[in-house]
């Protein structure tokens, strides 16, 4: 089995959430919210993580100085996610194996769907294996789009969506695992032509699907998994939905 290496996206500084705590070190039921998605990825099968900082990026390195399979990458100016990932770029090269991409703004994040998620890919050994949901409400999301025969095409952000794609259920909900080299393979080709001017790691799987490489998507994620945090009612709703769970449990 190939080492498990995760990329966690954590450069953001959430001006959303009124304060100059970088997003990822607001406290969520009394520990930074990173801290949860660490957790869920070594328990999901992960052996090394690589977190991507820029705003206030010492607090986090700080944070996080205990957990000794943990290192850095510096985003100091955000161009978006795929940006982030460049920055990567010496962890990648080094790398030859799975690496899963999240968000560490997503504390609900389930070890369950990532080890259905690492399970598939080391299968199948895709060049890219998207982890997906369907959600009753998608509004908003970018949506899964599918061939007659149900093979991954691409996504569509909500606001180029056609009709007939709206109604789409399964979403992109940020949750990656890429072969090493085929993200590699990716990264070089993305453009930052677009509105914003970034570089956006959604683009990936097309790219890499445009050059023969197989990619899929996988709706594995469940519904609390969606729930990420950019604002203080965000912050809120994930802490409910925490302390749901617990008494579930």
């Amino acid at each position: 089995m190939s080492e498990r290496l995760a990329i966690v996206l954590a450069a953001g500084k959430g001006s959303r959430m009124n304060s100059d705590l970088p997003k990822v070190l607001h406290p969520v039921r009394g520990r930074p919210m990173i801290e949860y998605v660490l957790q869920s990825l070594e328990e999901g099968g992960v052996d090394g993580c690589v977190v991507v900082i820029g705003y206030g990026g010492d607090l986090v390195r700080e944070a996080l100085a205990d957990y000794t399979s943990v290192e850095f990458a510096e985003q100091n100016v955000q161009h978006g996610t795929g940006h982030a990932v460049m920055m990567c770029r010496e962890q990648l090269v080094a790398h030859d194996g799975p690496v899963v991409i999240v968000t560490g703004d997503s504390p609900l994040l389930r070890p369950a769907s990532l080890r259905k998620l690492l399970e598939k890919f080391e299968i199948e050994k895709p060049a890219c294996l998207l982890g997906t949901l369907h959600k009753e409400d998608p509004t908003g999301l970018g949506r899964i789009v599918r061939d007659e025969n149900q093979a991954f095409v691409g996504i569509v952000e909500h606001k180029d969506a056609t009709p007939e794609q709206l109604a789409v259920t399964e979403v992109n909900m940020s949750t990656y695992v890429f072969n090493s080299q085929d993200l590699i393979l990716a990264l070089d080709q993305l453009s930052n032509d677009n509105n914003q001017g970034e570089y956006y790691l959604t683009d990936c799987p097309g790219i890499l699907r445009r050059m023969g490489r197989p990619v899929d998507a996988l709706p594995v994620l469940e519904p609390c998994e969606a729930l990420s945090i950019n604002t203080l009612d965000d912050l809120a709703r994930v802490e409910a939905e925490m302390q749901k769970l617990n008494e579930q449990a």
